[in-house]
């Protein structure tokens, strides 16, 4: 027998707009049939928090099903898969946060205090109804509620009530108990945990020289199973996951700085400029300058590139 085809996961990328604490998907746009066109389970950069305005469906995190319904809501963690799907229109609502942006902002001089608040904050993935945790559900709708309206000092509140919902997140998964059904462990089975060691040394380790055998290490693989394992899954070789996650750091960097694009390029990883327009251009289609120039114009621009690494939906 030939070897079992693994299911491939896709990598959705978003960028969080310049100046702002979170990314917003609100309104009737988010009104369909979920799973409809693309029932694929997939993973994210950034922490995802969606709320169901109206509807019932199938919430699949990693391998589990979980029911949902009007007035629920989910938490999942960056490079977590996941998938919604629904027989009829339901409505969901999602913003996205960096959690490692608003911990160092939680605790700027004590990266232990990080760690430890990115490691309880990420520790599992969450569905729960909103009767039962109003405080959650409450915060969870005013940020969107600001982002929507976008009154005078929505980026302050905005940004100080996802530090809110962080302290409620990382409160709840440290006292609830692990077995509940409410709360979905970080699992120890499904694809994409065999990889996942490498997918957070790259985010962890982006600017160092790293080489396919270093990740397959940290893997516990040889580095010929490790690069079929991770192109079965992500479909795409892990070296172009690596450049592709440097693109996005490097965009976040040009974004917040005026480096020269020497030291953009250095402190993201690429060895040289040379390197880093290569893989610029590869992922965006444009030059690092025409991008920082224009970066308005390549807002929603990510080049398929024959991958499932999309920008978002």
């Amino acid at each position: 027998m030939g070897r079992k085809k693994k299911q491939t996961i896709e990598f959705r990328f978003y960028e969080i707009p310049q100046g702002q604490s979170c990314l917003a998907l609100l309104g009737e746009k988010w009104i369909r049939v979920y799973g409809e066109e693309d029932n694929v389970l997939h993973f994210h950069n950034l922490f995802e928090v969606g709320y169901c305005r109206y509807g019932d469906g199938k919430l699949v995190l990693d391998e589990k099903d979980c029911h949902y319904e009007t007035d629920m809501f989910s938490a999942i963690p960056p490079n977590y898969p996941h998938t919604t799907t629904s027989e009829e229109e339901n409505f969901w609502e999602y913003f996205f946060f960096d959690p490692e942006a608003v911990v160092a902002e939680i605790y700027p001089d004590n990266v232990l205090k990080q760690r430890e608040a990115i490691t309880l904050i990420n520790k599992r993935a969450d569905l729960m109804n909103a009767a039962e945790h109003q405080e959650i559900a409450e915060t969870i709708k005013r940020i969107m509620e600001e982002m929507r309206d976008k009154d005078s000092y929505y980026k302050e509140t905005t940004q100080n009530l996802i530090k809110t919902l962080v302290f409620l997140l990382m409160r709840i998964h440290k006292s609830m108990d692990a077995e509940q059904s409410s709360l979905i462990e970080q699992d120890t089975s499904g694809d994409l945990v065999s990889i996942k060691p490498a997918i957070e040394y790259i985010e962890q380790n982006y600017a160092d020289d790293i080489r396919a055998l270093d990740l397959a290490n940290v893997c516990n693989m040889s580095e010929t199973h490790f690069r079929r394992s991770f192109v079965d899954i992500i479909n795409m070789p892990p070296m172009d996951y690596l450049n592709l996650v440097r693109v996005q750091k490097a965009c976040d960097t040009m974004k917040k700085t005026e480096h020269s694009m020497e030291i953009v390029a250095v402190e993201c990883g690429f060895g040289n400029v040379s390197t880093f327009n290569r893989n610029f251009k590869k992922f965006l289609g444009t030059s690092p300058y025409q991008w920082k120039k224009n970066r308005d114009n390549y807002a929603n621009k990510l080049l398929d590139y024959n991958i499932h690494a999309l920008k978002g939906w």
